[in-house]
C-alpha cells in the first residue's frame, strides 16, 4: 500500500477538526458527570471494551467524541497505556462476588435461588413519548423485600460438580502476577485460555453479538443454554508494599456460563466475563467460547476468526484508514484498466467500411 503526501490542506484539516468540536460544544465537568450518572450501561460498555474501569474517564471519552463508541474506546485505551501499573489485584472468585442479579435457564431451583435484580427482561419496551410533551417519567418506587437476599451466592457449577454433571475444575498453580496479560503481550494462536477470555472481555459488543448469534442460529456446533448469568460487584483487593491486603474499591462485572451437550460424560461449559454490566455480550462471548473447541479452522466460530474480528480498535482503525489518500494504488488500478482496454481495442479487427450507395 502506498500513499502520497497531501500538501496544502493543513488549514482545511484544522478547520475540519474545529467544525467537529464546535458541533459538540463546550465540555465541562458538569456535562461529564451527567453522562456518567444517566448512562451507566453505556459507560459500562466503553469501560469493558477499553480494558479500563473508570466511570469518569469513560464519560469524558464519550463527551469528547460525541458518543462515537469506537472513538471513545480508542482514546480511553490510549490514555490507559500512559499509566503505570502499581499493583496486581488478587483474582476474584465467583463466590466472593457481591451479586445483584443471578439467573439460570438450565435449572429452576438453584442453590441460593434465582435473583432477578434490575432488568427489563419481563417488561414491554414502550417509548415514553409523554416525556417530550412535558410529562416527566418518574419510575415507581421499589417495594422492599422482607428479607434481603444473601450478598454472595455460590457458583452453580460447584453444585453441578458435586452432582457429577460438570468435570472437576483443574487447580491453577500460576501466580496472579504471572497470568498472561493481553494488554502487554501480543495475541498469538492457538491462544491461551487467559488470552482468549481477556480478548473476549474487551471485544466489541456488536461484533461478539453478531458472531455469537450466528453460532446460536445453527452455524456453530453447540446451541447454548444459559447455565448461570450474574451481574455483580467485585472487590478489588491489592497488596500493600508492607504486605497487608486491602480493598481498593469495587467494580461492576458481568459473567455468563453457557452449556450445551455432554462431552466425556460431563456438561461442557462456555464462559465469559467483562467489566460493567453487559448481559448480551457475555452470553454471546460464552457461546463463542463453547463453540471454539470443535470449530474448524477458518470458520467464524474458530478462535482466530472471532478474536481478530471483534477487536474494536483494530477493526475500526483498519476500516477508517480507507478514508486516507490511496491515490497511488488507485491510479495503478486505473492504469491497468486503461492498458487492458487499449490492448483489447488493438486486438479487435477494424469493421469493414461500407461504400455509400449511388
Amino acid at each position: 500500500m502506498a500513499y502520497v503526501a497531501t500538501r496544502g490542506g493543513e488549514k482545511a484539516i484544522e478547520q475540519a477538526e474545529r467544525l467537529f468540536r464546535q458541533d459538540l460544544g463546550t465540555i465541562d465537568a458538569a456535562r461529564v458527570e451527567t453522562i456518567r450518572r444517566t448512562m451507566p450501561y453505556l459507560i459500562d460498555r466503553v469501560m469493558g471494551e477499553a480494558s479500563l474501569y473508570d466511570e469518569e474517564l469513560a464519560a469524558l471519552a464519550l463527551a469528547q467524541t460525541g458518543g462515537e463508541l469506537s472513538e471513545a474506546v480508542l482514546v480511553l485505551r490510549a490514555w490507559r497505556t500512559t499509566q503505570p501499573r502499581i499493583a496486581v489485584a488478587r483474582p476474584v472468585q465467583q463466590a466472593e462476588l457481591l451479586t445483584q442479579r443471578r439467573i439460570s435457564a438450565a435449572f429452576k431451583d438453584i442453590p441460593g435461588g434465582q435473583i432477578l435484580g434490575p432488568t427489563l427482561d419481563y417488561s414491554h419496551r414502550v417509548l415514553a413519548t409523554d416525556v417530550l410533551e412535558g410529562t416527566p417519567f418518574a419510575p415507581p418506587a421499589v417495594d422492599m423485600a422482607d428479607h434481603a437476599a444473601p450478598q454472595r451466592q455460590p457458583p452453580l457449577a460447584d453444585w453441578q460438580r458435586q452432582q457429577g454433571l460438570v468435570a472437576p475444575a483443574n487447580a491453577s498453580d500460576v501466580a496472579a502476577e504471572d497470568i498472561p496479560d493481553l494488554t502487554r503481550e501480543p495475541l498469538l494462536f492457538p491462544a491461551s485460555r487467559a488470552h482468549r477470555l481477556q480478548s473476549l472481555a474487551r471485544a466489541e459488543t456488536g461484533g461478539v453479538l453478531a458472531l455469537g448469534y450466528a453460532a446460536m442460529r445453527g452455524y456453530g456446533n453447540a446451541h447454548p443454554t444459559v447455565n448461570e448469568l450474574r451481574l455483580a460487584q467485585a472487590e478489588v483487593v491489592v497488596r500493600h508494599p508492607r504486605g497487608t491486603e486491602f480493598s481498593a474499591g469495587r467494580v461492576r462485572v458481568s459473567q455468563a456460563e453457557v452449556t450445551s451437550s455432554m462431552k466425556g460424560g460431563y456438561l461442557e461449559l462456555g464462559y465469559a466475563a467483562t467489566f460493567g454490566w453487559n448481559e448480551v455480550k457475555v452470553i454471546a462471548a460464552a457461546t463463542l467460547d463453547l463453540n471454539s473447541a470443535a470449530a474448524p479452522v477458518g470458520s467464524a466460530m474458530h478462535e482466530e476468526f472471532y478474536l481478530y474480528h471483534t477487536e474494536s480498535v483494530e477493526a475500526s482503525g483498519f476500516c477508517i484508514h480507507f478514508k486516507l489518500p490511496h491515490y497511488v494504488t488507485f491510479q495503478s488500478v486505473l492504469d491497468a484498466m486503461r492498458d487492458a482496454k487499449a490492448k483489447a481495442a488493438a486486438a479487435t479487427p477494424a469493421a469493414p467500411q461500407m461504400e455509400p450507395a449511388e
